[in-house]
């Protein structure tokens, strides 16, 4: 059984990433499942921190951006989520290929989610692990609303 509540497919996901952080940081969504989203980062040039190897900060940057993405889509078209805590525990560095992130919902609750994103490397082994939880609001107008479902 899907959690989704609105329409999900990869180009809707990407197209939330216009003109954003997430395009910058060249961030793409890759799969979905019934519970689950994914999506790649590279670790290249653009994403290190001054010693060459993959910044934390972007690590999670990754890892909100796709427990923020899935929790939007796990709400009525009267809803929408943001961030309240992110944490991350870095634990394998990284210097060149891509990562890959896996948001997985905790708790999906009426006022408040909390989803765990894993950043594995190509072989899967474990780069970062986080857990963000998730405020949902209610839409005090039409202005408010995720990108994707325009």
């Amino acid at each position: 059984m899907t959690i989704w509540k609105r329409p999900i497919d990869l180009e809707r996901l990407n197209a939330t990433s216009e003109n954003t952080l997430i395009e910058h940081l060249n961030i793409i969504y890759s799969d979905f499942g019934d519970n689950y989203i994914e999506a790649t980062m590279p670790v290249c040039h653009f994403t290190h921190q001054p010693l060459g190897m993959l910044h934390g900060g972007a690590s999670v940057v990754l890892a909100e951006t796709l427990g923020s993405v899935a929790a939007n889509f796990c709400v009525d078209e009267d809803s929408y989520c943001v961030g309240l805590d992110i944490n991350a525990n870095h634990v394998r560095s990284m210097r060149e290929g891509k990562v890959i992130g896996r948001a997985t919902p905790i708790h999906l609750g009426v006022s408040t989610q909390v989803w765990q994103i894993n950043i594995t490397d190509e072989r899967e082994r474990l780069v970062c692990t986080s857990r963000l939880t998730i405020s949902v609001q209610k839409k005090r107008n039409a202005k408010q609303s995720l990108k994707a479902s325009q």
